[in-house]
């Protein structure tokens, strides 16, 4: 094999369980383009290539024995830097924030799985917006396009799987930071059902919109690590037993034959940029000619402006609470425009609140009850592909990814095609909560019809 890092997670497996090279050789060839490439992407904050040496080794030594721990052993997996690993600094994208003594539950599955853990991802800054145009630890650049965003907020950890700097990585989703950087950049990206994959020992945005989520080559490379990931901690307040929801049913969706579905918004609600809605219509119409029923189904009252604003007062009002000490003692830590966030969400008014969460209750309450009367949910990602840093940020990325978590359903965004400016899209499917294996399942039967990506030229 001439570069393994060419390879998704699920190939890169079966070579190594065939001894085409070892966990060292793989580890060296991603080591090997984060030394090339690095420098003019800033997808890392911390690397941790030695630590990295030292798991790749013990990786082969228990293929060796034939003790491998699962499909990811020795596998290269980069973590967003809001996420715990026991004594390496967590900035949270800020420029100090804390050295946890304990991995988070997700670094734990990781670790018991074998997994490499490469670095630590850039990230915009708090968690708190889409651009990865971090003010302490610097912009991170699509490896489509340099100056373009690579989305947020966990950007570095899309495109260091874009540029191939590590096989997979996680993100953290709060209203579509885990799909979005995925569309900008050409990947795959799940969110899981609220509570499938513990939140402990990630640094809060929004209690009851966080989750934790892969960013990968592939849905069945997402399978793969929500198989890992996945399960009950009873250290975390919102985590759930998985109980039916990685049950994949693939054989029911070999053929998409008789899958229903509806697009819930229009472009309408939600202005897209050139070409956006076009190449979306394309992927709902060869559904159709799958054999997939579309129905006519719409929410009822969508305000994709008011629930994104209620969303943000309540990350802000969270966020400001869960990083008050912080605030207090070491304002300097944050940037002027993060600090103003997190105040403005500290000083409002109970009252206003109250609204904004009853509002989001609503919200989900209306999307899961579309799935009374069909399988899944058809949107784009976003309404626009990557932009510049020059240009402001659309206030509007959230606008098709934000109603997922309301719901709490599991959202998955494949690669689809390129705009005509040559940047990636991504379509977006919905599911009910629980349902993330044949979410996934359907995500593998739908990405044969989709374009082919080829790598970015970096």
């Amino acid at each position: 094999m001439n570069d393994p890092t060419a390879l998704d997670i699920t190939d890169a497996a079966a070579a190594l369980a065939a001894g085409a090279f070892s966990a060292q050789d793989l580890l060296r060839a991603y080591l090997a383009r984060i030394a090339q490439y690095e420098d003019g992407l800033n997808c890392f904050i911390t690397l941790l290539a030695e630590p990295a040496l030292e798991q790749a080794r013990a990786a082969d030594t228990r293929r060796a024995k034939g003790q491998c721990l699962s499909p990811l052993d020795g596998i290269p997996i980069a973590l967003k830097d809001n996420i715990d690993l026991a004594g390496v600094a967590t900035t949270n994208g800020m420029a100090k924030l804390r050295t946890p003594e304990k991995d988070s539950a997700v670094a734990q599955r990781l670790r018991q799985a074998g997994a490499v853990i490469i670095g630590k991802a850039n990230m915009h800054e708090g968690a708190l917006g889409a651009t990865t145009n971090n003010h302490h630890h610097g912009a991170c650049h699509n490896p489509w396009r340099p100056g373009y965003t690579p989305g947020g907020s966990s950007g570095g950890s899309a495109a260091a799987v874009a540029a191939r700097l590590c096989a997979g990585a996680l993100g953290t989703d709060t209203m579509g930071s885990v799909r979005l950087p995925a569309a900008y950049c050409g990947l795959a990206g799940l969110k899981p059902t609220y509570g499938l994959i513990s939140t402990r020992g990630v640094v809060p945005l929004s209690y009851g919109l966080d989750h934790v989520g892969p960013i990968c080559r592939s849905a069945r490379d997402l399978s793969l690590l929500l198989g890992v990931l996945a399960g009950y901690d009873p250290e975390s307040v919102e985590s759930i037993h998985p109980h039916r929801a990685l049950r994949a049913g693939r054989a029911d969706l070999a053929d998409l034959a008789g899958l229903r579905f509806a697009v819930p918004l229009g472009p309408s609600a939600v202005p897209c940029a050139t070409g956006i809605w076009e190449d979306f219509e394309g992927h709902a119409a060869n559904l159709r000619q799958q054999g997939a029923v579309q129905v006519d189904l719409r929410l009822a009252n969508p305000d994709p402006t008011g629930s994104r604003l209620a969303g943000l007062l309540i990350s802000e009002a969270e966020a400001g609470y869960a990083l008050g000490a912080e605030l207090q003692s070491h304002p300097g830590d944050f940037s002027d425009d993060f600090r103003k966030m997190l105040d403005y969400g500290r000083n409002a008014a109970a009252h206003r609140l109250v609204a904004a969460q009853r509002r989001l209750q609503a919200v989900g309450h209306e999307v899961r009850k579309l799935f009374d009367q069909v399988d899944l949910l058809l949107l784009p990602t976003a309404a626009q592909a990557a932009f510049p840093f020059a240009q402001p940020a659309p206030a509007n990325q959230a606008d098709f990814t934000q109603w997922a978590n309301h719901g709490g359903c599991p959202a998955l965004s494949l690669p689809c095609g390129l705009s005509p400016d040559g940047m990636p899209l991504g379509l977006q499917l919905i599911g009910r909560p629980l349902a993330d294996g044949r979410l996934l399942a359907l995500g593998e039967a739908i990405a044969p019809l989709l374009p082919r990506l080829q790598p970015p030229k970096l």
